[in-house]
């Protein structure tokens, strides 16, 4: 029973995360092709608290569902292929998250304030939504990967 409730926790988390990324993503593209500076400022405010909610709580299930069906099997960590791979494409995005997409969103977040109601969106500001999504892409394809070796186990 308890390895079901971490498979459950597991993939609840996986839902989470990779339905908030790239949802977010999808809302926030169409949102800052308006260029207006108050769609484009509320959107950016919705990616802050999705992703601090949705993302970090995704993060978080899959992490705690994962280890602990590898816990209550008695399975290690690197006991197949494709777990030990699952678990480094799940790293390398969440390194890219942390170190990449956080720094930006923290940037966009700070100049949205600012322009909100100034009437105009600065080129910075576009400069970062660009490499937002770049990384956003980059990022979301090892989580594809980890997902889809979770699933086939090759």
């Amino acid at each position: 029973m308890a390895y079901l409730i971490f498979k459950f926790l597991h993939v609840l988390g996986v839902v989470f995360l990779v339905g908030n990324v790239t949802v977010t993503a999808v809302w926030k593209v169409f949102a800052d092709r308006t260029r207006e500076p108050r769609t484009v400022a509320f959107a950016q405010r919705l990616v802050t608290g999705t992703d601090w909610a949705f993302t970090g709580a995704g993060i978080a299930l899959t992490i705690i569902g994962g280890y602990g069906m590898l816990l209550v099997g008695g399975i290690g960590l690197a006991d197949s292929s494709w777990l030990l791979w699952g678990q480094i494409l799940f790293v390398a995005s969440g390194c890219m998250w942390a170190f990449v997409l956080l720094p930006i969103q923290i940037r966009q977040a700070r100049m949205a304030r600012a322009f909100e109601n100034e009437g105009s969106v600065p080129d910075g500001y576009w400069r970062l939504a660009r490499a937002w999504i770049i990384w956003g892409i980059a990022a979301t394809v090892p989580l594809v990967g980890a997902l889809y070796l979770m699933i086939m186990k090759p």
